[in-house]
């Protein structure tokens, strides 16, 4: 089931990705007063030159914590942003998706 799709800019690369506010959240487990939850994600990076699965194909965890008000994701997705090269106006789509150690998929969109 997917949770959202965005349209990337430069924050959501150099400092984490907002969920944008039409997300499903809830697809993602609950905080209970935590403020950062952990997500175990597969992730596959689209391009021209076809599809590629980050790191070997092995589930990357992906921190999404609470900042100014608003759920991003920090920790496992900057690493991800920096390895698949993205930039503003690529595309990242983020489901909801259990495939063996993995809860989660996201499948990110360069346009560039």
């Amino acid at each position: 089931m997917e949770i959202f799709t965005k349209q990337l800019n430069s924050i959501d690369i150099e400092r984490g990705l907002v969920l944008p506010p039409d997300s499903k959240l809830e697809s993602l487990p609950p905080f209970h007063g935590a403020r950062t939850i952990v997500l175990s994600t597969m992730v596959a990076v689209q391009s021209a030159a076809g599809i590629t699965t980050l790191p070997s194909g092995e589930p990357v965890p992906i921190h999404c914590s609470t900042r100014s008000g608003n759920l991003a994701f920090t920790g496992g997705w900057l690493d991800i942003a920096r390895y698949a090269g993205l930039g503003s106006g690529d595309i990242v789509t983020f489901y909801q998706e259990v495939n063996g150690g993995a809860q989660y998929k996201m499948i990110v969109r360069s346009v560039g």
